[in-house]
């Protein structure tokens, strides 16, 4: 059943409301946690500056590098860390550019050179962030072994998150049928890339990936370089999960980026089908919205995806605007409930997730929610009843143990008492009939 809207749209910012120009082929945008917005034009080679009253500050097309001025070439990602440094990763130049709030040039990072790199490697970075150790995580085109990180000084110090091979069953039944000189025509099985990262407040990096073949195409990293993304839904966080094989826009989603809300949500935006997922830290869709077309609020090419306050908005390259969504009550209470049960308010969050209901009866993670609450206060009888309505067999069986162990334990000297009883009763009427039958026999003696 439809669910009510969770975000409506507001307004499209285009370059010529902002009187910078149309914008041409812009590739990413990144908001801070001050509501500070940054642009990245990539066809026109250059960054814009915005407040968060969406005024223009000021636009970055150049810096001054080894006392001449330099420009970027084909921008694709940029990042703005909590002490205001911008970093874009200039693709067609092969670097990440470090540069003040005010474009001043810090440093540069390029030619990576380490033993585990091939001779011929070309860094061509599309996508770039950075923790708040000053270690630097870049997606470069034609890497498949993971994410490139860098340390504090540009550094090339390993990968993260290596992506392992899937191959599907097709393929696998191909190769066990096909001669040696078959084989040897055949594609290699090669790890799929990386498209976009991000990063949270505890240093655990959000990262996608285009794979047809496989249900782990979100990743969140954590420093040791491991996916510990929780995918406890009914089906993996990957965008659709039922779609057409063939035709106009069939097959999986392709999550072309992804941005990290908070409260344990998170939002990625599928390129294919122009629509935005987000996900609870249990990997549990919350809900969905979007879609392709010329009207307000669908989109062309999405490419990214921020969030300004409790507002979204995403760049669309197609359209070359920016269109800003608004929160309605719904998605609203939706992100509080979910936000609060994340920090273990369970109270407040089962009286948020009971009002989600009045507006949507069918929402089964509001039942999920209130049933997970409730079995933190040990509710058992009545968390089962909310979890058979969402749904949830893990949790039920949960519940239900909990709640046998509970009755046994209420019941049990009420049952030991009954029995005590009757054993006595029983070992009374036999002591009796004993004493009936030697009696009887004496008599009859």
């Amino acid at each position: 059943m439809p669910l009510p809207a969770p975000y409506v749209p507001e307004k499209a910012v285009s370059g010529q409301s902002l009187g910078v120009g149309s914008f041409n082929q812009p590739n990413d945008i990144f908001v801070t946690e001050d509501g500070f917005i940054y642009i990245l034009d990539s066809g026109n080679a250059r960054v814009i500056v915005l407040d968060n009253q969406w005024q223009v500050l000021r636009t970055i097309d150049g810096f001054e590098m080894d006392g001449q001025e330099n420009k970027f070439a084909n921008p694709s990602g940029i990042f703005v860390s909590e002490k205001k440094e911008i970093y874009v990763a200039d693709t067609d130049k092969g670097r990440v550019v470090v540069l003040t709030s005010d474009g001043q040039l810090i440093r540069v990072v390029d030619n990576p050179q380490s033993e585990i790199l091939p001779p011929d490697f070309k860094f061509v970075p599309l996508k770039v962030t950075a923790d708040r150790a000053g270690r630097v995580f870049v997606v470069s085109r034609g890497m498949y072994e993971g994410i490139m990180q860098f340390d504090e000084n540009g550094k090339f110090i390993g990968y993260v998150g290596t992506i392992k091979v899937t191959v599907s069953p097709a393929d696998r039944l191909w190769r066990a049928l096909a001669t040696d000189a078959q084989q040897a025509q055949m594609q290699l099985f090669i790890p799929t890339e990386f498209a976009s990262v991000d990063i949270d407040r505890k240093g655990f990096v959000y990262a996608t990936t285009v794979d047809i073949n496989s249900t782990e195409t979100i990743k969140r990293l954590n420093p040791s370089g491991q996916d510990v993304l929780k995918r406890f839904g009914h089906f993996p966080p990957r965008g659709d999960i039922r779609y057409r094989i063939l035709g106009n826009n069939s097959g999986p989603s392709k999550l072309v980026d992804i941005k990290v809300l908070g409260g344990g949500m998170y939002v990625a935006l599928d390129s294919l089908r122009a629509r935005l997922f987000t996900y609870n830290d249990e990997g549990e869709l919350l809900y969905a919205f979007g879609g392709r077309g010329t009207q307000l609020g669908v989109f062309n090419t999405p490419v990214a995806v921020e969030r300004v306050a409790d507002k979204l908005v995403v760049l669309d390259r197609g359209k070359n605007n920016i269109v800003v969504f608004a929160p309605t009550r719904f998605g609203k209470l939706v992100s509080a409930a979910t936000t609060e049960h994340y920090n273990g308010n369970t109270d407040r969050s089962v009286d948020i997730w009971r009002e989600v209901l009045r507006m949507n009866s069918n929402f089964d993670i509001a039942y999920r929610g209130i049933g997970r609450s409730l079995l933190m206060q040990k509710k058992n009888k009545e968390a089962m009843e909310y979890f058979k309505l969402g749904m949830d067999r893990k949790y039920y069986s949960t519940a239900f143990k909990r709640y046998r162990r509970e009755v046994m334990q209420e019941q049990f000297g009420h049952f030991m008492t009954t029995l005590m009883v009757l054993i006595a009763a029983f070992v009374a009427y036999r002591i009796v009939r004993k004493v009936r039958v030697r009696r009887s026999e004496t008599r009859e003696a």
